[in-house]
């Protein structure tokens, strides 16, 4: 009878030890998982949550803080909607470098953190910033960039490895060598934001 009840009693301390070594392995494969997220596969996973929580306010490195809905994302950037008072909806092309914070709501912790679904990798997931503004480049489209030194409008002439050529002219205007007051040349990791007219 003694014998039963040492067995048992070894048998259900073993069970505990197994139990308390399968937690803490999955606590670790859970911080090993979470030190592996990156800023972008946060963002998507708040952007893939309920409807009410796909909108992000976002800090720019400057200090601005803006309200978006991100629409899609590439492998160093957002486009998004600007949500801002009276103003409509005009997008905008957001480089995570240009992020200095996210400000989130206490419901869309949970899913920034979420496990990602195993989708198929998707060609927009590897376009860089450079290939979105040669595209801007090559529709001649106006545009305002947001940089350290202040904003500036203009329409993207060139796009290099690292740079950006903006021919500086008046909001709303079209460019044409009469309108053109200077040409500047903006490293890619000082744009912050870039809003479409």
């Amino acid at each position: 009878m003694r014998w039963d009840n040492l067995f048992d009693d070894l048998e259900g301390q073993l069970e505990n030890e197994l139990n308390a070594e399968d937690l803490e392995l999955r606590a670790e494969e859970e911080r090993l998982r979470l030190g592996r997220l990156a800023l972008r596969q946060r963002l998507t996973g708040v952007v893939n949550g309920p409807a009410p929580s796909r909108v992000l306010r976002v800090v720019l490195v400057d200090g601005q803080v803006l309200t978006v809905r991100p629409t899609t994302f590439g492998r160093d950037w957002l486009a998004a909607d600007l949500l801002e008072a009276g103003t409509g909806s005009p997008q905008c092309i957001l480089p995570f470098a240009g992020i200095g914070a996210v400000i989130l709501q206490p419901d869309q912790v949970p899913d920034s953190l979420a496990v990602e679904t195993g989708a198929p990798a998707r060609l927009v997931d590897r376009i860089g910033l450079s290939f979105v503004l040669r595209d801007l480049c090559r529709r001649r489209k106006s545009l305002q960039i947001q940089t350290g030194v202040g904003p500036v409008t203009g329409t993207i002439d060139r796009v290099g490895r690292d740079h950006v050529d903006l021919a500086v002219h008046a909001p709303g205007t079209l460019r044409r060598a009469g309108e053109v007051r200077q040409y500047r040349i903006v490293p890619l990791n000082q744009i912050h934001l870039v809003r479409l007219d």
